[in-house]
């Protein structure tokens, strides 16, 4: 539908799954999934990790595992890893990792699929991510993730929304309205960022589940290079140049 792929612009921006669809193609999709997917790939790939990305827990996932010879990220509290951003901050250069979400890691297996090149971003690697971007491509789709209701529909989720307004904000070329809209929303927000992101919905759960040491980490605002980059299934640091 040309009515929403946002084709006149250079820097898109849309929601979930059929977001993504919608959007017109990119050299350069990028993926953000603040509360946590893209958080955890940042933490750690700068660790010198390699992440895959998978989108359903249990049983497949402990397979896939095993097929790849990688560790499989547990549930948040329990196991080494999990999607808690905090476990990856002791992993080991060479850590092969399956880390399942339904959010994060399905949307870049989406997008995945197309000929586009695939970049996860948070807020911690912003403007890393946008420069990477711009070295590699000319269009560019920012997706963020969301969550889910109990009925399995998109449910935005604000700290995605900063997440990629911070990207869209550091993209060069023409922004869409939607796009726009993000950067509006991030600048808003960027002077109590930490405020905002701790008193999201997704943030007030993750404190309130004893996890306020991944708010704090999600909510810093560039302080990594570490840009993770999808190939061949798996996510590793983008070597720039």
């Amino acid at each position: 539908m040309r009515f929403t792929d946002q084709h006149a612009a250079v820097c898109r921006c849309e929601w979930g799954p059929a977001g993504l669809r919608a959007l017109a193609p990119a050299d350069v999709v990028i993926i953000v999934d603040v509360l946590s997917f893209a958080t955890c790939l940042n933490v750690a790939v700068e660790r010198g990790a390699v992440v895959l990305p998978y989108p359903w827990k249990g049983g497949s996932a402990r397979d896939h595992a095993l097929e790849q010879q990688a560790e499989l990220a547990e549930p948040r509290g329990h196991g080494r890893y999990s999607l808690s951003p905090a476990s990856f901050l002791s992993a080991e250069p060479g850590l092969r990792c399956v880390l399942p979400s339904p959010n994060g890691a399905a949307l870049a297996l989406q997008a995945a699929e197309s000929a586009s090149i695939v970049l996860e971003g948070c807020l911690r690697n912003a403007e890393a991510v946008a420069r990477v971007a711009a070295s590699l491509g000319s269009t560019f789709n920012v997706c963020a993730a969301g969550e889910r209701w109990p009925d399995d529909s998109l449910r935005p989720a604000i700290e995605d929304w900063l997440g990629a307004g911070a990207v869209l904000r550091s993209l060069p070329g023409a922004k869409s309205p939607e796009a726009r809209a993000a950067i509006a929303a991030f600048e808003a927000a960027l002077p109590r960022l930490h405020e905002v992101v701790s008193a999201s919905g997704s943030g007030r759960e993750l404190i309130e589940r004893g996890f306020a040491v991944d708010v704090e980490i999600s909510a810093q605002y560039n302080v990594s290079d570490a840009v993770p980059r999808l190939v061949d299934g798996a996510f590793a640091r983008v070597a720039e140049a």
